[in-house]
């Protein structure tokens, strides 16, 4: 399982966005959590959302779910146990919840240039456990640290949305809401008993040795058992055999490129997103062979 951290960190320093470097700079022991919530304010927005293509293939500036998804899954990395920031995102997502406890794909934007076809076409009025579960389960994570984002009447609805959408599941969903769906169960199993009971349940869909090809992506996409169960320490990790997890990870660092990087297994939608998006994949291959959460 040989990797190049050195050629890593010069990719990152070469390609990656101002985030990301201070994410991996913090991961790293070399950076403090107020280096890497400064880096992340400029996609925040007035009304205590975020935009400004933080989700680098939906580049609208515009508050949305995805976008609040990959700030909550910053705070929760750097542990903020000190800043307004998570509470107030999660009120903003509390004034975006639907009556049932969801979350709709996207909001309505206008500036769709450079966006994903599956951001710019999403229903705004329908609910998604894809949206909600990745959500909700960022919002567990902080929780474990913070009693005022544990207590938030937005994840207490949005946590019941989920494990009652789960709890309905009697076949295998789409590959990436089964993929979110794991994620929030992961996390949110130290704290609601029906999570914890629904691992089982839902891990009855997974390939447990292998890739999960992604029905209707492109030729080839498919999820792989490190993409069901990122975090070495969660209860998500027992459904997989420890040696198919050792053969992925020998697999990612096999993945290096000679510029140090790591690509993505997807086609981006804009040149700026296809740079980003290798800075995203190289912090995500560094948390899975360092053993840690970047």
């Amino acid at each position: 399982m040989d990797f190049d951290l050195d050629a890593a960190v010069r990719f990152m320093t070469t390609h990656a966005r101002l985030l990301d470097r201070r994410r991996l700079q913090f991961a790293l022991g070399a950076g403090d959590p107020d280096d890497v919530l400064a880096a992340l304010d400029p996609y925040r927005n007035a009304d205590g959302g975020y935009g400004w293509a933080l989700e680098p293939d939906l580049r609208s500036a515009t508050s949305q779910p995805v976008a609040a998804m990959c700030a909550l899954e910053v705070l929760a990395d750097v542990r903020d146990t000190k800043s307004r920031r998570p509470v107030e995102l999660c009120d903003w997502l509390a004034r975006q919840t639907r009556a049932d406890g969801g979350m709709p794909f996207a909001l309505p934007f206008t500036d769709t240039e450079g966006s994903s076809p599956h951001w710019v076409g999403a229903d705004p009025d329908v609910s998604t456990l894809q949206m909600t579960a990745q959500l909700a389960a960022q919002a567990h994570r902080i929780a474990r640290h913070r009693a005022d984002v544990a207590e938030h009447p937005w994840l207490a609805a949005a946590t019941d949305y989920c494990l009652r959408e789960i709890e309905g599941l009697d076949e295998a969903p789409h590959a990436y809401v089964l993929m979110f769906a794991m994620h929030f169960l992961d996390a949110a199993a130290g704290r609601e008993p029906r999570a914890e009971r629904l691992i089982e349940h839902l891990g009855q869909f997974v390939v447990h040795d292998g890739p999960t090809p992604v029905a209707g992506g492109d030729e080839g996409e498919v999820l792989r058992p490190l993409s069901f169960t990122p975090h070495a320490d969660g209860p998500v990790r027992a459904l997989f055999d420890p040696a198919a997890i050792a053969a992925e990870l020998s697999r990612v660092a096999a993945e290096q490129q000679p510029d140090g990087g790591w690509q993505v297994g997807f086609p981006t939608n804009s040149a700026a997103a296809a740079v980003e998006w290798r800075g995203f994949a190289t912090l995500q291959a560094l948390a899975a062979l360092r053993g840690a959460t970047l």
